[in-house]
């Protein structure tokens, strides 16, 4: 398979550097979530500016509850569940351990539900609750109202989903912008290239020069001409194949 040579070359010495896999939405659609910016995904129906920034939230915290408890709950429903592409990446660090980073735009625990546990939710996680008050961050499943009292500082009206919104800036940067520099690897997966930082991840990986790069999308994203190597179709299906390759190598 074309681009074979590269990985085995990036990879001697057992992944000097490491792995990174970057994951975004596509990633999760098979398991039944919506995309954000495909034609048909939630940006399409949904106004950005009502439902996902501090402004929104300031302005009318009810409507933007009522957004996120919606998928709060789609997200908790019995019928989604991690698909053979999440499985495939708890394989791969189940056989190198912490060689291996996912870093997800994903704001869902269905890597979590896999079996990844080296994991950066740069976006934040839906199933947290973050009180703008005390600060505090706890696991959350339920909705969440106005009326909603913090569970610390019983403050009212102060807990919101614990997720970045446009205007914010993602979580955990500097861990994962060391990540990037030391790979051998870079793998993003399922992602739209559009959306920064994250877009700009494979640019960075490229300019150290030295890390085989790879996308595994449904289609060519707006990056593509930046990856040495992309494989294209269901993450289902290349995602474990891609895996498969990896741990035969």
């Amino acid at each position: 398979m074309a681009g074979a040579s590269a990985i085995l070359a990036a990879m001697a010495g057992r992944f000097a550097g490491g792995i990174v896999v970057l994951t975004g939405s596509g990633i999760s659609k098979e398991s039944g979530l919506a995309t954000f910016r495909d034609p048909d995904g939630i940006w399409a129906r949904v106004r950005i500016e009502d439902v996902a920034t501090p402004e929104a939230f300031a302005r009318d915290p009810a409507r933007v509850h009522e957004f996120y408890n919606l998928r709060r709950r789609q997200l908790l429903a019995p019928e989604v569940v991690p698909n053979p592409a999440h499985l495939a990446l708890a394989r791969l660090e189940a056989a190198w351990g912490e060689e291996v980073l996912v870093v997800t735009q994903n704001i869902d625990d269905l890597h979590e539900r896999a079996g990844s546990r080296n994991l950066v939710h740069m976006h934040g996680e839906l199933l947290k609750a973050r009180c703008v008050g005390c600060g505090v961050v706890v696991a959350w499943r339920d909705d969440l109202a106005v009326e909603t009292p913090c569970p610390r500082c019983a403050r009212t009206g102060g807990l919101r989903p614990h997720v970045v919104w446009f205007g914010e800036m993602p979580f955990e940067m500097e861990r994962i912008g060391e990540a990037l520099g030391a790979c051998g690897l870079f793998v993003s997966i399922g992602t739209s290239g559009s959306v920064y930082p994250a877009a700009g991840f494979v640019a960075e990986v490229r300019a150290g020069g030295r890390a085989h790069t790879v996308e595994l999308n449904l289609e060519p994203s707006e990056g593509r001409s930046l990856f040495a190597e992309a494989i294209h179709g269901p993450a289902s299906r290349i995602v474990p194949g891609f895996v498969d390759r990896l741990l035969s190598a």
